[in-house]
């Protein structure tokens, strides 16, 4: 008997970490054949790889109009190779401005098409609950909440838990972090993270390091900074924004030892907020994006707070300074009042408990054995 096909796609590089996992599952449990749209990591984990996230992983509604015609031409891609290879079900993976026009041409081969991790439609653009409804076969969601939401609007769905609560640990202690890249034990540490592309770094980096600068000046604790560069990213990206007027130990490839081992971090809002809460390290959350792109979302985004942990709370749990809000002064009070004091601490550390808690898989096998179950099912 021949291995089913299946086309996976993963326009973000983030979402492709837990495509990658979920092709490694889908291989062990059903020896399927993968083939779609992914990073070098989904490659590594068997994927044959007809076009790179790297292609259309933009930041922002202004910076999306300049990968149009690269986009186009990649649907056009995935499409002319799905004809011939009839896969037995298409999995999508968050970058929903993409996998839902791939959805609809999928859909007119008679593909059927189940989605992990869920566009964010609750948040913004809901009038996409009709086109999902038309093109999913299922949903499976990574946030509780997101599956009252589609039950109610008519698509099957099913909460599997975050696969985050499964892979985000630290490889070493405090010690042996400080002891590698040269900090002393005996200081605070504050962790700067600006985003994962260029472009986040563009626009919130300057900001954070306004701020770092104010605090370094204004603050009675005594703390150092270490910048934890995202995969793909190196000190270079950096070193334009940095200053040697205040020293910033720039970290590669050990991002969740640098958040574990600090006192306080300042994070850039998406993925890298559940990350932090899951860790265990208090933070402030900031996030800027272009003015065009800003005008847009004000008038499309219907959600009370832009961090995920707060959404997932349902309540102020952490400072969230976005756009206008995002000012160096702003953000140096915050990081402040966390550095100078352990029960403000403390009290953020106990709501990220229930953040875990409430991102918890229902599954005994967890989110990414329970998604692999449910498609092999379809095969």
């Amino acid at each position: 008997m021949t291995s089913p096909r299946i086309l996976i796609s993963s326009g973000d590089p983030s979402g492709a970490m837990h495509a990658a996992r979920l092709a490694r599952a889908l291989r062990e449990r059903a020896g399927a054949e993968l083939f779609g749209l992914g990073t070098p990591e989904m490659r590594e984990a068997g994927v044959e790889l007809i076009g790179e996230t790297s292609e259309i992983a933009v930041v922002g509604l202004s910076e999306a109009v300049e990968i149009l015609p690269r986009a186009w031409r990649l649907l056009k891609r995935l499409e002319t190779e799905a004809q011939p290879r009839r896969p037995r079900v298409a999995i999508l993976v968050d970058s929903p401005d993409f996998n839902l026009r791939l959805a609809r041409r999928l859909k007119r081969l008679g593909i059927p098409i189940v989605y992990f991790i869920s566009p964010q439609i609750w948040a913004w653009r809901s009038g996409r609950i009709r086109q999902i409804r038309d093109l999913v076969t299922k949903m499976l969601v990574i946030f509780p909440f997101e599956e009252e939401f589609y039950r109610d609007a008519g698509v099957p769905v099913e909460f599997v838990g975050h696969p985050l609560l499964e892979t985000v640990r630290p490889q070493n202690s405090r010690d042996e972090f400080c002891r590698r890249w040269f900090l002393l034990k005996s200081k605070q540490i504050l962790a700067l993270l600006p985003g994962s592309r260029r472009k986040e770094i563009a626009h919130n980096l300057p900001g954070i390091m306004q701020a770092a600068s104010l605090i370094a000046s204004t603050s009675k604790s005594d703390h150092q900074r270490v910048l934890a560069a995202a995969p793909g990213l190196t000190a270079a990206d950096f070193a334009p924004y940095l200053s040697a007027d205040l020293p910033v130990r720039v970290v590669e490839g050990a991002t969740w030892d640098a958040v574990s081992a600090a006192d306080c971090a300042i994070v850039s809002s998406g993925t890298a907020t559940i990350e932090t809460a899951l860790l265990g390290t208090p933070m402030v959350v900031v996030y800027r994006v272009s003015a065009a792109s800003a005008m847009v979302l004000r008038r499309m985004v219907h959600t009370p707070y832009y961090s995920m942990v707060n959404l997932l709370l349902g309540r102020a749990a952490v400072p969230e300074l976005v756009q206008d809000e995002f000012t160096p002064e702003r953000v140096a009070a915050e990081t402040r009042r966390l550095l100078e004091s352990r029960e403000a601490r403390d009290v953020m550390r106990r709501d990220f408990e229930e953040v875990r808690l409430r991102l918890a898989s229902p599954h005994p096998g967890g989110p990414i054995a329970r998604a692999a179950e449910i498609i092999a099912s379809m095969l």
